[in-house]
């Protein structure tokens, strides 16, 4: 979700202006993936190295994302979405963190589309948790040396239970991964477009689905 900033400011605007209109995009793109039968649609939404940005900036992203929480909460219900969160939770205002756990219950039972959302989240801090996670649970005998592999690692991840990305699409133009699923995007496909977020479109969405589709994935094998 990549760009925000930079669209406001090419149209003379405020760089808030870009984060309110990117949130038509976070509707058109679950509209994209529902539209395309996908299962999971992470979206990452607030690096724990956007704290850097300005206060006056962290400020309205946080009131921002307590009014949508708020504002999308029965239409994602009502669409048969589920929403949770990844990332630390602790640094967030109050208001930010309540309303996460608001729309986590409210589409808890919602068997649809899972979204994913990582709000001060980033992909080498989730593996630092969860090797202390793995660390915590050797020391009190709940996991044996000898069983501390992938597998075990997977389970203490704050995305356990969800299948790695198939598909990273990153917007904006740069080709980076921004530390960003470290660990589950070994073997996912990329996909980069200069379009920026907020004018990202469900379109646009299946146009990466498509291009996707057309891909060999070998997952380190060779074509048969």
């Amino acid at each position: 979700m990549d760009g925000n900033g930079r669209w406001a400011v090419q149209r003379g605007l405020a760089r808030v202006d870009g984060h309110r209109k990117g949130a038509d995009a976070v509707r058109e793109t679950i509209a994209g993936a529902i539209a395309c039968e996908v299962r999971y649609l992470t979206l990452y939404a607030f690096s724990t190295e956007n704290w850097k940005r300005p206060r006056s900036e962290i400020e309205v992203l946080m009131s921002l994302m307590v009014r949508h929480v708020h504002s999308e909460m029965e239409a994602l219900a009502e669409q048969n979405v589920r929403v949770t969160f990844i990332g630390e939770r602790a640094q967030l205002p109050s208001e930010v963190s309540e309303g996460m756990e608001m729309l986590e219950d409210r589409t808890s039972s919602n068997d649809g589309l899972q979204v994913i959302v990582g709000l001060n989240y980033s992909g080498r801090s989730e593996l630092a948790w969860a090797f202390r996670q793995l660390l915590r649970d050797a020391i009190e005998g709940r996991i044996d040396p000898s069983d501390l592999d992938e597998s075990a690692l997977d389970q203490r991840l704050m995305t356990a239970g969800v299948p790695d990305p198939d598909l990273v699409i990153r917007t904006g133009g740069e080709h980076r991964i921004s530390n960003f699923l470290l660990w589950q995007i070994a073997y996912s496909e990329l996909y980069f477009t200069s379009i920026l977020w907020p004018d990202f479109t469900r379109q646009d969405f299946q146009n990466a689905i498509a291009a996707y589709t057309c891909r060999r994935r070998r997952f380190g094998g060779i074509d048969a």
